[in-house]
């Protein structure tokens, strides 16, 4: 069974637009590489009064997400949106894993 996650992460103040022209122009490698690894239904909601990014994804039970972060499209895509949020010192968006708390089908 697949399982839905949800992440916060930040834009940086002023960035918005931009963030939204990259992610309309997405990489088909990266789209492909994502789907691979078993990811699917993502999406990315932005509140601009904090410019916190919310995301959730579905990810298969043998998702390899885990070794998205070690392939090179993966790696080129961060290093293309550094400059637009906030990331941690490993050169990786910052990432906040959510917890779920309640869903109503």
């Amino acid at each position: 069974m697949s399982e839905r996650i949800a992440f916060r992460m930040v834009l940086n103040p002023g960035q918005a637009a931009e963030y939204k022209r990259r992610h309309d122009e997405i990489w088909p490698e990266l789209s492909t590489a994502l789907r691979e690894a078993g990811v699917s239904d993502y999406t990315i909601w932005l509140d601009p009064e904090t410019n916190y990014l919310f995301a959730t994804l579905v990810r298969a039970d043998d998702h390899t997400m885990d070794a998205l972060p070690q392939t090179e499209v993966n790696r080129r895509w961060w290093d293309f949106m550094a400059d637009i949020m906030q990331y941690n010192d490993g050169n990786e968006p910052l990432v906040v894993p959510l917890r779920k708390v309640f869903h109503l089908e």
